[in-house]
């Protein structure tokens, strides 16, 4: 089985790659990935020297630099990760959002019509769902819940699924969807909640969260999440949608006061900022389609996987801290500065 995988430089792309190749040592991998800002090579150094694993710079919209991979590998499914993917990010530049995650998507099934494949797999987002009130704990996003997105990153995510979908119907293409929901784990990129708390804490620096803290998210662990795409690139059924939750639901402000405690820092560094623009306040997912077809459930409690994480970056001090410079530390201050 030859596969490709774009975006696999990224943070749940690289770990996809590792779980591919520790569980399918057959196979041949080939990651296709820009190396933006949240692109880093060094997260692949481990399996860089695998036979069965090859590494490709390119831009998913370049149609000649993906038809020619194609032309050369020949792959039987690609799995697309690549997308920009940061909802603050989205708000200041939707443009690359749009190109990246609509047109680049556009590209790749282009690719798969001519060259031909088992299976196109989408990977998109439960942002594309909109938001879940506070008060209603009862209500979870599923597979018929309609689109209603509230920033350009979740209208761009929602656009390429649709674009997904339109090209199984009209031309026949071999696709499934998965809607995920925050994943956390190794290799994160320091821009996000997670890492960026542990990361600050670490350094006893403000650990600044957004409004008063109440936005719940429902966290998956990411090893969780790439054994659910393992199953559905396989077993999935051709034309459909399936959610990948993980039942972990939890308030922002409740994930740093845990942190803290993890690392024993104070509260204090604690500072309120700003809410972002058209900030959801709850996500949760309803995984009982891909529990009922394929027989997969998240198997990490949030707690556990907490502790594995931070345990992760206090390990990896070396991968994180040299990514928190440069074009990412300029994006840091103007986006926490003045707020």
């Amino acid at each position: 089985m030859n596969i490709i995988v774009t975006g696999g430089a990224g943070f749940i792309g690289s770990n996809f790659v590792f779980h591919m190749l520790d569980k399918h040592p057959d196979y041949r991998i080939v990651c296709l990935d820009k190396l933006t800002y949240a692109g880093n090579l060094s997260t692949l150094k481990s399996v860089m020297d695998n036979p069965n694993f090859r590494f490709v710079k390119a831009d998913i919209c370049d149609r000649d630099a993906v038809f020619a991979l194609f032309e050369e590998e020949k792959p039987d499914i690609v799995v697309n990760f690549a997308a920009e993917s940061h909802v603050d990010r989205s708000i200041e530049d939707p443009g690359i959002f749009l190109k990246t995650n609509i047109l680049g998507t556009q590209t790749l099934m282009d690719a798969c019509r001519k060259y031909g494949i088992q299976r196109y797999h989408q990977v998109s987002t439960d942002e594309v769902y909109g938001d879940l009130p506070l008060d209603r704990p009862d209500l979870f996003f599923t597979e018929e819940t309609p689109i209603h997105t509230s920033s350009p990153y979740s209208s761009s995510k929602a656009g390429a699924d649709l674009l997904v979908l339109a090209y199984h119907r009209t031309f026949g293409l071999p696709v499934t969807i998965s809607r995920c929901s925050n994943n956390y784990g190794p290799y994160h990129f320091p821009e996000k909640l997670i890492p960026l708390m542990i990361a600050n804490a670490l350094n006893d620096k403000p650990l600044p969260v957004y409004g008063k803290g109440e936005n719940v998210r429902d966290w998956l662990y990411v090893e969780d999440h790439c054994k659910a795409i393992d199953l559905i690139i396989h077993n999935g059924k051709v034309g459909e949608v399936y959610n990948i939750g993980g039942h972990n639901e939890m308030a922002n402000i409740d994930i740093v006061k845990i942190i803290c405690k993890e690392l024993n820092k104070p509260e204090s560094l604690i500072t309120y900022v700003a809410d972002r623009k058209g900030h959801d306040m709850r996500y949760a997912i309803d995984p009982t389609k891909i529990h009922n077809e394929l027989g997969w459930l998240p198997e990490t409690k949030f707690a556990d996987g907490i502790k594995k994480t931070i345990q992760w970056y206090l390990d990896n001090k070396d991968w994180w801290e040299e990514i928190i410079s440069g074009e990412y530390q300029n994006y840091y201050d103007k986006m926490y500065s003045n707020r």
